[in-house]
């Protein structure tokens, strides 16, 4: 009997995870579904841009996954049945029921509101593709001049508010932040930071704590109204509650406690990769909700699934934090690298060459996870089972 894999989501994490798991694990002994509600893979690290106004590369998922043996189910996951190993989703034609013997739980992340009043009827956001081609649907209707303030202080509303501000340069922006914008950052790199924020004429709100959103206007704490014709909600990310609904241990946050193998330590068949996993890294601090967590949580799930099912040593794979990358445009950007305690170092590589960089790798992100069969091994191995499989394993 084949031995069920689910995995939940087929962004950055739970696409490479899947192409991955297919190159390893003997199609006669492993049938792998992925379900993801969206047609498409979506490169949410270029989602701004999209945005923006921008077009980005079409990748459908049913071309990604072809002739890698990979089942896909294009539905909405709605609930995790863990006891019972059952996964509920929905799509057009209703809701049914995916049986799994493994799940990989890779859903993400969204924008969270923190209980702002106004924020879901009112704002905009570009954590999810059809959140952004609504914002852009709404920067296409602004007149010269219309005014478009961004909320947050993170990578997210940096690079929100600096790419609308150069690529749609009819248009005025500010940014409102609650605290000091690019404090985090080293000298440096805050200084290139402030430099590239006044170069596109970004109106910068520091220390404002936006407390509720209306139809033209953000309203500060302090009673002041920042009028807008299009308010983008930045404001960092929140996880969906279907791992808490579904009896998962979590965090208060929401994500999900795993070991350092990447398991629910509640739930030891369900493994975690990306924004959904609440795991320490090699620092000892939680690894962030990033990118870079993603492939490296991505790597260690997989190694964990395959060494459990196979009896292969199960190799540990870095779990650290090197530092963030900040686009300002296309032509701009920031790499600001960060110590073992996840603070800023005093150099940074700034200006073109950061954002050159940061092109490159989000294009090779976006071309190995679109091609998951390259790198294939040719030989084999025998495992504990004594079935031949493929051995290579090839980092994302």
């Amino acid at each position: 009997m084949l031995h069920r894999i689910v995995v939940l989501g087929a962004g950055y994490a739970g696409a490479f995870c899947a192409g991955y798991l297919a190159r390893q694990l003997h199609s006669d002994d492993f049938e792998i579904t992925v379900v993801d509600a969206e047609p498409d893979f979506v490169e949410r690290l270029r989602l701004h841009q999209l945005a923006a106004g921008q077009d980005l590369p079409h990748r459908p998922l049913r071309e990604v996954f072809a002739g890698t043996g990979i089942r896909l189910r294009l539905a909405r996951v709605t609930a995790i049945d863990p006891g019972h190993r059952t996964v509920t989703v929905a799509d057009g034609e209703g809701e049914d029921q995916i049986a799994y013997d493994t799940l990989l739980y890779t859903l993400g992340s969204t924008a969270a509101r923190h209980g702002v009043a106004g924020v879901d009827e009112h704002a905009f956001h570009v954590a999810a593709r059809p959140a952004a081609l609504r914002l852009r649907a709404r920067l296409d209707e602004l007149d010269e001049g219309g005014l478009v303030w961004v909320v947050g202080g993170n990578l997210t509303a940096i690079e929100a508010a600096t790419e609308i501000a150069e690529s749609r340069p009819g248009l005025r922006v500010g940014l409102a932040t609650s605290g000091e914008l690019g404090g985090w950052l080293g000298p440096k790199a805050r200084r290139h930071l402030l430099r590239a924020v006044d170069r596109f004429g970004i109106t910068v709100h520091e220390h404002t704590t936006i407390e509720r959103v209306e139809r033209a206007a953000a309203i500060a704490a302090d009673g002041t109204a920042l009028v807008s014709d299009a308010t983008v909600w930045a404001a960092g990310f929140a996880v969906p509650p279907i791992a808490a609904a579904g009896g998962l241990e979590v965090m208060a946050d929401g994500r999900i406690t795993v070991d350092r193998q990447m398991r629910s330590v509640s739930h030891p068949d369900v493994y975690v990769a990306g924004d959904s996993a609440f795991v320490i890294g090699d620092n000892g601090r939680p690894l962030p909700m990033s990118c870079a967590s993603a492939g490296y949580t991505g790597l260690q799930a997989t190694a964990a699934i395959i060494g459990d099912r196979t009896g292969r040593t199960i190799k540990a794979h870095a779990l650290s934090y090197v530092g963030n990358h900040i686009s300002l445009g296309r032509k701009d950007g920031i790499f600001q690298l960060v110590d073992s305690d996840a603070r800023a170092k005093p150099g940074a590589l700034c200006g073109r060459s950061a954002a050159r960089v940061k092109s490159a790798i989000v294009a090779t992100s976006g071309w190995a996870i679109s091609h998951p069969t390259f790198g294939k091994p040719s030989h084999k191995y025998r495992a504990a089972t004594g079935r031949e499989r493929s051995t290579a394993l090839v980092a994302g």
